[in-house]
């Protein structure tokens, strides 16, 4: 009974990827015009959301958004969504409101359109070349000092313990006290059901479902400094989880 569940499941993965790609696919001439120029990127990551909210649509995903606070206009900050499931990309874009610029590995450059987009408006880093991490930071406090938030996830990878949240890695939080921007806690506490990492060790492929999103107030780091580093870094680790077991 067992195997039939997860075949039914993998069907219905199938079936998202597929449509995933159709309206990347039909959205795509649209994304390739929109990228020649930089002052037309606002409008690629509007066009984005539209295309994020369509692809979990189709598959039966719906979202509920809980913003405990609502990120302000031209106002910079380090994005920090826990990473439990591939839907975290995209279900990052529906909970921020505003214009934001992703940091990512370098392997997402290599997915068929999609990639495309994510090398040309967001920033790849290959965290095994310590100088592509170098111009991948370099980037984004670039981009944080233009304004533009930068969205990290402070685990690096999707730790098999999801949703419980692993080790954060210092760079979303080095970033922060450098640029003296707000660190922005994101929860996705129900992404890990819907479409699970590690199809074969959990026996489970997914399902459709309603999903939570849940933004909460930022964490300021104005006055801090390297030394408060871990301090900073264990209180957003603490804050989060305490959150996630609530939801």
């Amino acid at each position: 009974m067992k195997y039939i569940r997860v075949s039914i499941e993998l069907i219905w993965r199938f079936w998202f990827y597929l449509h995933a790609a159709l309206v990347i696919i039909v959205c795509y001439p649209v994304y390739f015009v929109l990228l020649q120029r930089k002052q037309w990127f606002p409008k690629v990551f509007g066009l984005y959301k539209i295309c994020a909210r369509l692809m979990l649509f189709n598959a039966g995903i719906i979202t509920s958004t809980i913003r405990k606070y609502k990120p302000r206009k031209n106002k910079a900050y380090v994005i920090c969504p826990n990473h439990c499931s591939y839907l975290d990309i995209v279900t990052t874009y529906i909970a921020i409101p505003e214009y934001f610029h992703f940091m990512g590995k370098a392997e997402l450059k290599n997915i068929p359109l999609f990639g495309h987009f994510f090398k040309e408006m967001n920033i790849p880093v290959d965290r095994g070349s310590i100088v592509s991490s170098h111009k991948a930071y370099q980037r984004a406090a670039e981009d944080l000092d233009k304004g533009v938030s930068v969205a990290i996830f402070p685990e690096g990878t999707i730790p098999e313990t999801a949703p419980k949240l692993k080790a954060f890695k210092n760079g979303a939080f080095r970033l922060a006290i450098e640029k003296q921007v707000p660190i922005l806690p994101v929860l996705f506490p129900d992404n890990y059901k819907i479409m699970p990492d590690g199809i074969l060790k959990r026996m489970r492929a997914g399902r459709p479902g309603k999903t939570r999103l849940i933004v909460l107030p930022p964490v300021e780091t104005k006055g801090l400094t390297r030394e408060d580093l871990e301090t900073l870094k264990s209180k957003v680790h603490h804050l989060m989880q305490t959150e996630l077991e609530r939801f």
